[in-house]
């Protein structure tokens, strides 16, 4: 705004004005925060991890490439289940720790930064590949503005059918990547020192 040549008081005015226009969308993001946090004081992220823990056949990767699949099967029918401080943070995260933690032990810091970077990744996979096959998305109808822009008259129904694929590619990518993770877990947790014996 300053670089347009704007005054401070525009631009503050331009800021209040969009956000009462669009406060049903920033509304949800702000009550949502202070309910996360009010569930996380009273527990959520340990009961997630305790949840997770009791069941044997789950690892950080099969934790991870389970919401990323319900993640993108949601999203391309428009139901927005997700995101990092909603989900990710609370309950995936601590869920793909709490699977690595009950099959290796105590994990060191850097996997467990390791797994919650994954789960970071798991939903933006979800998310931004998945929403791509839906036509009633942002994302779709900015693909179709900025193709129009460069001379392409593409229809929406072509840009949904063409982010199946890709969704689909991404999805592969992330079982592959999660693989890899539980891979790394199982070597890093092995090299690691035990407690009470010296490196």
């Amino acid at each position: 705004g300053l670089v347009a040549g704007m005054s401070f008081n525009e631009i503050m005015g331009l800021f209040g004005q969009y956000f009462i226009e669009n406060r049903y969308m920033t509304l949800t993001v702000v009550l949502m925060l202070p309910v996360i946090g009010l569930l996380e004081r009273y527990g959520l992220r340990e009961r997630a991890e305790a949840i997770v823990r009791r069941a044997r056949a789950a690892t950080a990767g099969r934790v991870l490439i389970f919401y990323t699949a319900v993640r993108q099967v949601s999203i391309a029918f428009g139901v927005n289940i997700g995101g990092h401080a909603a989900m990710v943070r609370p309950l995936v995260s601590p869920m793909a720790e709490g699977a690595a933690h009950a099959r290796h032990g105590t994990l060191p810091q850097k996997t467990t930064e390791s797994i919650r970077a994954h789960a970071a990744a798991a939903e933006n996979v979800g998310n931004f590949f998945g929403e791509d096959t839906i036509f009633a998305v942002g994302a779709v109808l900015l693909i179709r503005g900025t193709l129009q822009a460069q001379g392409q008259d593409v229809g929406l129904w072509a840009i949904s059918l063409w982010g199946i694929p890709t969704a689909l590619v991404a999805f592969g990518c992330l079982v592959w990547r999660a693989r890899a993770l539980d891979r790394r877990i199982a070597r890093d947790t092995a090299a690691a020192p035990k407690p009470g014996k010296t490196p």
